[in-house]
């Protein structure tokens, strides 16, 4: 299954920008959302960033996550 998760902008260079998640940074593609600044959380999947969230509901979607996901066995 995949997921769509938050993630925070700490990059960007034209159309692409680099997000962190825990101990891991990724490449993402910005063309499907304007005014997307460093700092910002963002909705990623598949490496692309679907939409802007607030940092209230980004941290919710983040905690949430933790909450219910299965340990690595």
């Amino acid at each position: 299954m995949c997921l769509a998760t938050p993630q925070k902008i700490i990059k960007i260079n034209g159309k692409w920008a680099t997000v962190g998640s825990k101990n891991h940074n990724h490449r993402v593609n910005l063309s499907l959302v304007k005014g997307i600044r460093l700092g910002d959380f963002v909705l990623v999947h598949d490496g692309l960033v679907l939409n802007k969230l607030p940092k209230s509901e980004a941290k919710k979607i983040i905690g949430f996550v933790k909450k219910v996901s299965v340990p690595n066995r």
